[in-house]
């Protein structure tokens, strides 16, 4: 039947399943990461959970976005990358204080762990895969969970390397380096939600003018 707006909600709900499940994978991975990272005296481990954390906070917005009008879903976007921001910020004063400290990352721990984390979020990946072209809520977490993959397969490479080269740099090395994913990915967010709140206002002030010539008739 068309106009009854099947079609849109059918699409909200594939949106709300694909985000629940994102949230429960990602909350999971961060509990299970963030003790093992702390555990292993690991920086790419500690980055890579509270990467988790931030995106698990981000699809709890997305999913207040869901069937909610395009600037709604642009400033939940908007949202999103702040908190990506903080967190990249954040991950950057750690590693400059790990910098100054004696840790030792476990290089058994990082390789494991980093293997379980990379599981999850390809399957991250593939559930999201169909909605990385639909609205800018969802665009968002797409890029959320690429960036993950990225980042645990660099904490598998840096728990060869310290294994191998028995030194902590190479922890250090990719702990910045998914920082600085982290901050690229808030930055491409940022673009992304700033252009859909201009057009989402400009088709507001439009509609807004179109309805003020109807009344002044």
């Amino acid at each position: 039947m068309s106009g009854c707006g099947c079609e849109v909600e059918l699409k909200d709900n594939q949106q709300k399943t694909v985000l629940y499940w994102l949230l429960a994978i990602n909350g999971t991975m961060f509990i299970f990461e963030i003790f093992f990272g702390w555990l292993s005296e690991s920086t790419a481990l500690i980055a890579d959970s509270l990467d988790m954390l931030a995106d698990a906070i981000v699809y709890i917005i997305a999913l207040y976005a869901v069937g909610k009008s395009i600037l709604h879903k642009a400033n939940a976007a908007l949202i999103s990358g702040y908190f990506q921001l903080g967190l990249g910020i954040l991950i950057l004063l750690d590693i400059a204080r790990r910098l100054y400290g004696e840790s030792e990352p476990h290089s058994w721990f990082m390789i494991c762990i980093g293997i379980v984390a990379l599981v999850a979020n390809v399957i991250c990946l593939l559930l999201i895969r169909k909605h990385n072209s639909d609205d800018v809520h969802m665009r968002a977490s797409w890029i959320f969970s690429a960036n993950d993959v990225i980042a645990n397969l660099g904490v598998v490479i840096a728990g060869i390397l310290v294994m191998v080269l028995e030194q902590r740099w190479p922890d250090i090395v990719i702990g910045s380096i998914i920082s600085l994913l982290i901050l690229r990915g808030a930055y491409r967010i940022f673009i992304d939600a700033k252009q859909e709140i201009v057009i989402a206002k400009k088709a507001e002030d439009a509609l807004n003018q179109k309805s003020t010539s109807c009344c002044s008739k």
